[in-house]
């Protein structure tokens, strides 16, 4: 399993490359490694299918070492492999890769619309927090739920402080009991019609030898 004990803390202390300055016409920022959401380590279960994809690239293209401060920008410093990082191996930045990759890939599909310029020049993409990158925390919540994973176990995935919290968030994707009923019901008759299918055929076959 995989742990989940790095994040990105910003400061306005150290600046950008000027590339950043130009793309991302954003504050002075500067990266931590740090625990991440609540401060709490968390292990949180890999798909078979993704461990698989994400060894496949660790084989073809390695990590990368990065060495940065631990929590803050005056702090210890640590290094930690990392899977991705940008093409001249400087660690990837949320808000750019939000500006510069997600956002452009979800005008690009039409799940939001095109930039538009605003007041300084500047592309602006018209958006919520509902297209963010934060949603595919909320998608990991939906199917996980959807699938049978327990209020409990979410929480300790997703590093909520109380199950009552994530019970809150969540409780209107959780399956509806009637469904579940009807799940549960047709699953016990299906292995009971398959034993009793069995024990038929066993009958016939000690009847015909």
């Amino acid at each position: 399993m995989p742990r989940a004990c790095d994040r990105r803390r910003t400061h306005q202390t150290q600046p950008w490359s000027v590339k950043d300055r130009q793309e991302a016409r954003s504050p002075v920022l500067a990266s931590v490694f740090a625990l991440p959401k609540n401060d709490k380590e968390r292990i949180v279960p890999m798909s078979p299918s993704l461990a698989k994809l994400v060894k496949e690239r660790i084989e073809q293209f390695g990590t990368t070492t990065i060495s940065l401060p631990w929590e803050q920008v005056d702090g210890q410093l640590q290094e930690h492999d990392l899977l991705f990082v940008w093409s001249d191996n400087k660690v990837i930045r949320a808000g750019v890769y939000n500006l510069m990759i997600w956002k452009p890939a979800l005008a690009a599909i039409g799940v939001i619309a095109p930039p538009v310029k605003g007041k300084w020049g500047r592309w602006i993409f018209k958006t919520d927090y509902t297209k963010g990158m934060h949603a595919l925390r909320h998608y990991f919540a939906s199917i996980t739920l959807a699938d049978g994973v327990n209020i409990k176990e979410l929480s300790e995935y997703l590093g909520h402080y109380d199950p009552g919290f994530t019970l809150q968030m969540y409780t209107h994707m959780l399956p509806s009991s009637y469904d579940r009923a009807r799940q549960a019901v047709d699953r016990r008759l299906e292995r009971l019609s398959s034993r009793l299918t069995e024990q038929g055929r066993s009958r016939d076959d000690s009847a015909a030898a």
